[in-house]
């Protein structure tokens, strides 16, 4: 019987799966090799040290939680849709949400880039639409928003998931009626 051929991909594929069930720190060069049942030597040859590896599995873990929540959106209601998905992900997938928010972002410097890089500029038009505010003031929102409920999904996904997803949900409501708030009133004072 002819040796599989382990590639690249099915080393961070295999990391990925095992960061997913137990955390990054489970997916060492052993048992990433067990996993595939072949010796150390075709790990190392692609990871020349662990911090590549995570890299990968990071972008990995990134690209599954877009999918996720790209899935989860209800068209009708995007905006609230969108930061229900990142708390049922925090509690369904704990290990990959935490991968995708403590991955280096080297390229943010700013609040505004956080906002380019994390967001669908989409959203914001929405949400002046909506709430007949400026896009500006929309993106505050949007982006005020996006930070509560990082914040709240990294708590939630750090803890023992007895907190329910409704309570969370409903913490989400408040915040978003209180920046929303503070959005209109914003408007008036213009």
């Amino acid at each position: 019987m002819p040796k599989q051929r382990i590639t690249k991909e099915m080393v961070v594929s295999t990391a990925f799966e095992i960061a997913r069930r137990g955390g990054m720190g489970n997916a060492t060069v052993k048992t990433i090799a067990e996993k595939l049942g072949c010796s150390v030597q075709p790990i190392y040859s692609y990871c020349r040290n662990m911090d590549g590896l995570r890299n990968d599995v990071a972008e990995k873990a990134r690209a599954f939680v877009q999918e996720y929540i790209g899935k989860s959106i209800d068209k009708n209601d995007l905006f609230r849709s969108t930061g229900h998905a990142y708390i049922k992900i925090a509690k369904e997938e704990p290990h990959i949400f935490r991968l995708y928010l403590f991955q280096e972002r080297k390229s943010i410097s700013s609040l505004d880039d956080l906002y380019r890089t994390e967001t669908n500029p989409a959203v914001a038009e929405m949400i002046a639409k909506e709430l007949n505010i400026s896009v500006e003031a929309a993106k505050r929102l949007h982006l005020n928003m996006l930070i509560y409920t990082i914040g709240i999904g990294t708590i939630f996904s750090v803890t023992s998931s007895s907190i329910s997803e409704n309570e969370i949900f409903a913490q989400q409501e408040q915040a978003y009626q209180a920046f929303s708030k503070s959005a209109l009133e914003d408007k008036s004072n213009e």
